[in-house]
């Protein structure tokens, strides 16, 4: 009987099925299969030899990872990056769901919206060209305008002070607007009689972001910054890639983009799939942690 039913359940849900099953293919070919590669890691890899007769070297390639300094260099920018990113990009579109949700003239917030959400779409090789012609030492608009109220050029994209500011102000412009959907239709989603009761109560504006709306959002911003600490280790290559230059590597090149460029200078893929390695393994660490971080404040966990 119990076979029928799980049979039954198989025939009259099919096509979800059949969509779950196109899911679990995708993450199959391109996570779980690519993890396999990480044997080259502990390997001094030759593609003549492949992954079971390249000769085996242990720990070797994260010794030698760990004595470039600019691995190490790398390392340290993008935890500092990283930090910097959860402590503006998190927040922040949350702020503006809020913000959002304040504005009473739907065709002004759907204009508002539509602006905000329009950068998402373009991908970092032509926002990145938009950001240094508008950042251009010569012609750049920003640098048109210090000249206007007396002041001197900055190369900002060529000098490593800035570039930290840059990035989390340029992703912000970018997907701050898309970033902020989920958490507005979280807010929407809230019962409308709770606002209605708290006017007759004689409550403001900002009572009730603090005392209704944020509570009860709470659930999805634990998700979300489960799912953001997660990753954010593993984000922003594109735009670093397309922003910097080797000026300001001490300051802005992370470990994604620097496996690329070692790659292309000196090839030795046991030593970049080590330092590829090293990246997912932190990437887990984060997400461990913030998802025991959420279940310790008493809200809802991934798992």
């Amino acid at each position: 009987m119990k076979k029928a039913s799980v049979w039954l359940n198989l025939k009259r849900y099919r096509y979800v099925y059949l969509m779950l099953a196109i899911v679990l293919v995708w993450y199959i070919a391109f996570a779980y299969a690519p993890m396999f590669g990480l044997i080259m890691s502990f390997e001094k890899f030759s593609f003549a030899k492949g992954f079971f007769g390249s000769e085996l070297v242990g720990l070797n390639n994260f010794k030698m990872l760990f004595s470039d300094r600019y691995f190490v260099q790398a390392f340290k920018n993008t935890f500092a990056i990283s930090f910097l990113r959860i402590v503006f990009e998190f927040p922040i579109p949350i702020i503006f769901a809020f913000m959002i949700n304040e504005v009473r003239s739907k065709p002004f917030r759907s204009v508002i919206q539509n602006i905000t959400y329009f950068p998402h779409f373009f991908n970092w090789i032509v926002f990145g060209g938009l950001i240094g012609s508008v950042l251009a030492l010569d012609r750049g608009v920003v640098n048109g305008i210090i000249q206007l109220f007396g002041g001197s050029q900055i190369d900002f994209l060529g000098d490593s002070r800035y570039f930290r500011t840059i990035l989390i102000v340029t992703n912000l412009l970018k997907e701050v607007g898309w970033n902020s959907i989920i958490y507005i239709a979280a807010i929407q989603g809230i019962n409308p009689t709770l606002y209605e009761s708290a006017d007759l109560d004689g409550v403001n504006r900002w009572q009730k972001i603090r005392y209704i709306s944020l509570p009860g959002i709470a659930p999805t911003i634990s998700i979300m910054f489960i799912l953001f600490v997660g990753g954010v280790f593993t984000q922003g290559f594109d735009q670093v890639y397309n922003l910097y230059s080797p000026v300001v590597y001490d300051k802005g090149d992370i470990l994604s983009t620097y496996i690329v460029r070692t790659l292309k200078e000196v090839p030795n893929l046991g030593v970049q799939a080590a330092a590829g390695f090293i990246n997912s393994v932190i990437s887990m660490l984060f997400l461990l942690v913030s998802n025991w971080v959420v279940r310790l404040m008493g809200q809802e966990s991934i798992y």
